[in-house]
């Protein structure tokens, strides 16, 4: 098949020079195949696993993949060494994930990762040793820009947009013109180990040992409380107040609910650990402006600015419209959007695919 015999010809045409490559092997399918691409392109590819913090209480998942990045690389005849960034992770990816809940928003762990860990330390520690870095991202950089990936299914910019601008030359994804069928079947022609190996779940790179809910309850020792109507009519119980989104229908009881009528949550007051809910389901967009903090502009041409740009609240989600104002790092809606979470990002594209920045909603 064209995929499999020609897929060295189908890398960007960023990866002219030959060099040092470190790439970080997640002991998945997609950096494995990133690192198979790397390395039949000339390139000196040592493969890195990063190892993460995981709490005592579940099993030591990160082992078990090390083992299968260690076998794919030795399969593959290439170098391979562990970055011990568990440190940094749980500073700045969990610990930021637990301040989020606890202050009634909505995190996403992703981003961190990518900013602090891979995209932070890891490329840091890379450059120390005269090396640009790889990962199995779908994702392309052209031109030293970020734009979509060819599998806009799989597209994974939204958790991008925090990479910094003068760190995009050192970066590559050589998954960028493959779509994860065609990436499936690369691994299964080379009889690269982890072909089968389904895609990790769960908290960033914690793994799908331990459900988010789970996790919360015993990290943030969340106590239980009253569920309320519109009227003030305690009619229910909740596991903690931390736990749960606005809209959500789900993971609370109502007592005496002999119609099974849902019910969705439209506020949360943390003061008295109470969830107020109501039969009629909230409001699904959001009008007026927002404005973002923690902002990453990653766009080198600000003029991409001047016109209405695209941008989506969350991974995959619906694209609309917006204004962007960096002046007062205020996104004006143009028409109404999916409803926007305090605490998730809000990732800006024009209309050819380039990333141009992002921030977390206020």
């Amino acid at each position: 098949m064209e995929i499999v015999f020609n897929y060295y010809k189908r890398i960007t045409d960023r990866l002219a020079t030959k060099g040092k490559v470190f790439v970080g092997m997640s002991g998945g399918v997609d950096s494995s195949v990133a690192a198979m691409l790397l390395r039949d392109l000339g390139y000196d590819v040592t493969g890195v696993f990063i190892q993460t913090w995981q709490p005592d209480y579940i099993r030591c998942t990160w082992k078990d993949d090390r083992l299968d990045a260690m076998r794919v690389c030795a399969g593959l005849g290439i170098k391979f060494e562990t970055l011990d960034l568990s440190a940094t992770y749980k500073k700045s990816v969990i610990d930021y994930f637990l301040d989020e809940y606890k202050n009634n928003r909505t995190p996403n762990p992703d981003i961190m990762c990518n900013k602090y860990v891979k995209f932070g330390a890891f490329l840091s520690y890379a450059h120390a040793c005269g090396a640009r870095i790889a990962t199995g991202h779908y994702a392309s950089i052209k031109d030293d820009e970020l734009f979509t990936s060819k599998d806009t299914n799989k597209d994974q910019t939204y958790f991008l947009y925090q990479i910094k601008k003068g760190d995009l030359g050192d970066i590559t994804f050589p998954l960028a013109n493959y779509t994860k069928t065609e990436v499936r079947e690369i691994a299964k022609k080379n009889n690269l180990w982890v072909s089968d190996k389904k895609d990790s779940q769960g908290i960033c790179m914690l793994g799908g040992e331990i459900d988010v809910k789970e996790f919360l309850k015993i990290e943030l020792n969340t106590v239980g409380g009253e569920v309320i109507n519109e009227d003030g009519e305690i009619i229910g119980r909740h596991d903690g107040v931390e736990l749960y989104t606005i809209g959500e229908r789900h993971g609370f009881i109502i007592d005496k609910n002999e119609n099974n009528t849902s019910y969705f949550i439209t506020k949360k007051d943390l003061s008295n650990n109470t969830l107020i809910v109501s039969q009629n389901k909230p409001k699904q967009t959001t009008e007026g402006n927002l404005i973002l903090e923690d902002i990453n502009i990653i766009t080198a041409n600000l003029k991409d600015f001047d016109d209405v740009v695209l941008a989506r609240s969350r991974y995959r989600g619906e694209l609309f419209q917006i204004k962007f104002d960096a002046n007062t790092n205020r996104a004006e809606l143009i028409t109404d959007t999916p409803i926007c979470v305090p605490g998730q990002s809000l990732v800006m594209y024009n209309k050819n695919g380039k990333v141009l920045g992002g921030g977390i909603i206020s």
